[in-house]
């Protein structure tokens, strides 16, 4: 045989690609497109609390819903005081306030699975603002109110204001239970049975002083009593606005 057709049928062999490399390709492809989307899902699933993650588990139609939770069964938290919270919180740096705050609304999301980061507020709080949610609004239905720590420096003086602000979300259907609550009224909060859970941290200026500013929400459902007689039920919010971001009052 002469030497150049040997020569270009070698050539051609060598230009070939063997049938395996093709199936090894497509397999390495499938492997990464599979990879790819796994780390998506968990990233959707895992958080939540994140707007556009949030956005897809709606359409989805898979949207955390919450627990209804009442008295009895409500998840163990440390219970603080203002002067507690306020040196638990006041202290963190922004970058740790928005790492906790992302945690604190995403554990709000999954029912509390993880007990560490439940905190309940505690102590007397003045009433400063009261005002309806909206649905641009974290929560909607309901309202809100804003009040001041009320403490007293000792057993034989009266209370005064603490550098301590707490947002306490009311998720209710009920249109007139924002106006039983007046600016000037005390709210007497504990654990049991207000169930008043800190989901978010932020600091505000009051009396041209920094103060640190939580807001929180009642996890225990059913009938909220204001006094002997008022009453007004509260309820699991069935959606939520993570878009809007919080504090509330902005």
């Amino acid at each position: 045989m002469p030497k150049n057709k040997r020569k270009k049928k070698s050539d051609e062999v060598v230009v070939r690609r063997p049938a395996y490399f093709w199936w090894f390709l497509g397999n390495v492809l499938a492997l990464c497109f599979a990879i790819v989307s796994w780390a998506i899902c968990l990233h959707v699933f895992g958080n939540p609390e994140m707007p556009r993650n949030y956005e897809i588990l709606k359409k989805l139609g898979r949207i955390p819903e919450l627990k209804r939770y009442t008295v009895l069964d409500v998840p163990n938290g440390n219970s603080l005081s203002p002067t507690e919270l306020y040196g638990k919180y006041f202290g963190l740096d922004e970058e740790k306030s928005d790492r906790l705050n992302s945690l604190l609304v995403r554990n709000y999301m999954r029912n509390f699975e993880k007990n560490l980061l439940l905190t309940y507020v505690e102590g007397d709080y003045q009433v400063v603002d009261v005002r309806k949610l909206e649905e641009t609004d974290f929560v909607y239905p309901g309202f809100a109110i804003r009040a001041r720590a009320m403490v007293k420096p000792d057993d034989f003086t009266e209370a005064v204001g603490f550098p301590v602000v707490i947002e306490y979300i009311f998720p209710t259907e009920n249109e007139t239970a924002a106006s039983r609550f007046e600016v000037g009224d005390v709210m007497e909060v504990n654990k049991n049975p207000n169930c008043a859970a800190v989901m978010h941290i932020s600091k505000v200026i009051v009396d041209e002083e920094p103060a640190l500013q939580l807001t929180v929400i009642p996890i225990a459902y059913g009938p909220y009593r204001i006094g002997s007689e008022k009453s007004f039920s509260i309820e699991p919010p069935t959606e939520l606005n993570p878009g809007s971001g919080l504090p509330i009052w902005k």
